[in-house]
């Protein structure tokens, strides 16, 4: 049976026992009544920074009073001197519907309103202390008119789920000793309207050809670039004003649950970008909204953000830790995502991130670590891990900021796992250079496993790296076309190779070779070109690779699920490596060629002696590679090579990686 989740479309009126309710206008058709949703340990939880549902309570929710259905209206403005608010139900009217503060000093004002349900387009009217009057939009609103307008809408969040399957497993999708290969994907530039390329698919569109693909493509989870509402297409969704609704210019809340739960059945996870570093200064969002202050630091030296030109979080104030937590706690709870993604997590960690001397503050002992937002990282995590014991944080974190992905216990930040940066930009650098001068850089490929066990890594290749200038993974590589294929392949081939888990942007996988333009769709005409078709049926191998063989994933944080083979052969650029897992005969030998030079009749040490074959290689013809195999079982010599007792011959192909298995069976055939 379907699981149901989510508020039903009426909620029953809090217990009168546990809430404060008092009329405050005669009753009628411009009635105004303070029904409560909040408890006094509500209260108590929200000032300590420790309310982390406080969707459950802020906001609009449609339910009924007296017999009457209507709408509860709750905001948190506590320098705020008037508020009411103002829609096409009243006409705009800005003095029709006041809200009370509450007694209780809190800072949130409320009123029950007759008659308006899901649907109602409305803002609030706030007039400040010093009599600033503006109109904002809802900060917990559950979903938001298409920009350029900016009201907000009263709606909920009652789906029915079919997911329960995946629910059911996802404990085990989702460990970190499981195989996790992410496909980072921006809707509204994956696939456009072919008849109107200027028109958004709707959630339920993309689902049509998103999840099959995904799922052909062999990936494990999707990573949804932030779906909460933006205004600014160029900011790619991490500029948020409305940060528990989804971005209403592909449909509603309702469809994007859709979305989620088509993957899920297919059995796909879903993590989602979540941006709680800074906010935009847009006038109806969170800036400045009761006239003051109030979720941004009132000192620009830790309230602005110059990179961006943006607004930083108060992290020190408990109100904004209870939003920022609840914001977190709801995207999992709401629309069940798998996890979080935490964006420009460095930006937090530090208070001079990107100033000069003298535009910033130093901490209480003198530091410039931001010890309020380590303190917030440390608190959602354990928040999120507490209520969803089953879901994954990963942090995008470019610094040396010791234990991101430690337990808080041990004095860390609590992630699941952390983008591993420094790869990203050696790999990139090394696969950027000519063939020829390879060898005097093989330390950027052999660097990584100085300290790839230091946290629990993620493998990115994500957005950042195909933007600006900074070209197309195909066009980073070097060489002619044939060359840059193979090349794109290799890398593809060691970073799956590599120990930690994978991210890679859309497009990546067939070699789009323009960057990325987040106002049109990808170039998927490309995949009528055999390259391009065959870079994505290695990537599709390359998952299938990853999945099916333990040693690649049973140990992915830890020293006992690798061993270097051989570095020293610089000369030839081939490297040997070994991934090791539970089981040893389950163990792999990988060996890369780093030019495209063939190497026949190159010696190789394996780890024990035996039947030896060749269970993937990049350079397959159905690759679009030059066909250089090792097609058939190869038998170890008593011939002691790499320092191992037993070796083969093989013949290396051309800028090509391959993989070797005791008694394994070939992808190939």
């Amino acid at each position: 049976m379907a699981k149901l989740t989510g508020k039903k479309k009426t909620d029953s009126t809090p217990d009168p026992s546990e809430s404060k309710v008092e009329t405050i206008r005669d009753h009628g058709l411009n009635a105004v009544e303070t029904v409560s949703r909040f408890t006094d340990f509500d209260i108590h939880l929200f000032r300590q920074g420790k309310h982390f549902k406080l969707y459950e309570k802020l906001g609009s929710h449609v339910m009924d009073f007296k017999g009457v259905t209507g709408t509860y209206f709750a905001v948190w403005a506590p320098n705020a001197s008037y508020i009411s608010v103002t829609g096409n139900f009243n006409g705009w009217n800005q003095g029709a519907h006041a809200l009370a503060a509450r007694w209780d000093s809190s800072g949130i004002w409320e009123g029950w309103i007759p008659n308006i349900g899901v649907g109602e387009v409305y803002k609030y009217y706030i007039v400040s202390q010093t009599g600033e009057a503006q109109e904002k939009s809802d900060p917990f609103a559950l979903w938001c008119e298409v920009a350029p307008r900016t009201a907000s809408i009263v709606w909920d969040t009652w789906y029915e789920w079919g997911d329960s399957d995946w629910m059911k497993v996802r404990k085990e999708k989702n460990k970190l000793n499981a195989p996790i290969s992410v496909y980072e994907v921006h809707l509204g530039s994956w696939q456009r309207d072919p008849a109107d390329p200027e028109r958004f698919l709707t959630y339920k569109e993309i689902a049509v050809s998103l999840v099959p693909y995904v799922k052909e493509m062999g990936f494990t989870h999707v990573e949804l670039m932030p779906i909460m509402e933006h205004p600014y297409p160029p900011s790619w969704g991490y500029q948020i004003t409305g940060y528990f609704s989804c971005a209403s210019r592909m449909g509603t809340p309702q469809e994007l649950m859709y979305l989620i739960d088509q993957l899920h059945q297919a059995g796909v996870g879903v993590y989602v970008d979540w941006v709680p570093s800074h906010f935009p200064g847009d006038a109806h969002g969170l800036f400045r909204f009761d006239g003051t202050s109030l979720y941004e630091h009132e000192d620009p030296r830790k309230g602005y953000h110059p990179d961006w030109k943006s607004y930083i979080f108060n992290y020190g104030r408990n109100e904004v830790k209870s939003f920022l937590i609840s914001n977190a706690i709801f995207w999992l709870d709401r629309y069940h995502t798998d996890g979080l993604r935490v964006d420009a997590v460095a930006s937090m960690l530090y208070l001079d991130y990107s100033r000069k001397h003298g535009e910033w503050i130093p901490n209480e002992f003198g530091g410039r670590e931001n010890l309020e937002a380590i303190a917030l990282l440390r608190e959602m995590n354990v928040a999120a891990y507490t209520e969803f014991p089953d879901i994954q944080t990963i942090a995008e974190e470019s610094t040396a900021f010791p234990g991101v992905s430690r337990p808080v216990f041990v004095g860390g930040l609590g992630f699941g796992m952390k983008w591993m940066m420094g790869w990203m930009n050696d790999t990139l650098k090394y696969f950027e250079k000519d063939s020829a001068f390879r060898k005097w850089h093989q330390d950027q490929l052999t660097f990584s496993l100085v300290y790839a066990f230091s946290e629990n890594y993620m493998l990115p290749f994500s957005h950042d790296e195909v933007v600006y200038g900074k070209k197309s993974l195909i066009n980073k590589m070097p060489g002619d076309e044939w060359q840059k294929f193979a090349n794109l392949r290799l890398m593809f081939a060691y970073m799956f190779t590599h120990p930690g888990t994978k991210l890679m942007f859309m497009g990546c996988e067939f070699g789009q070779t323009s960057e990325w333009a987040f106002q049109q769709s990808l170039d998927w005409h490309l995949l009528d070109n055999p390259m391009h078709k065959g870079m994505k049926d290695c990537v599709t191998a390359l998952n299938k690779l990853y999945k099916t063989e333990p040693a690649l994933y049973d140990f992915s944080f830890s020293h006992d699920g690798f061993e270097w083979i051989d570095t020293q052969d610089r000369e030839n650029s081939v490297l040997v490596f070994a991934r090791k897992g539970l089981d040893p005969n389950q163990n792999v030998v990988v060996v890369l060629n780093l030019t495209p030079i063939p190497r026949l009749g190159y010696r190789v040490g394996v780890l024990t002696e035996g039947i030896w074959q060749e269970i993937f290689n990049s350079d397959q013809a159905e690759f679009q590679g030059s066909g250089v195999i090792n097609s058939g079982p190869v038998t170890s010599e008593a011939h002691q090579w790499h320092g191992k007792s037993h070796s083969v011959i093989l013949d290396l192909p051309p800028m090509g990686a391959i993989v070797l298995k005791k008694n394994g069976v070939p992808q190939h055939k």
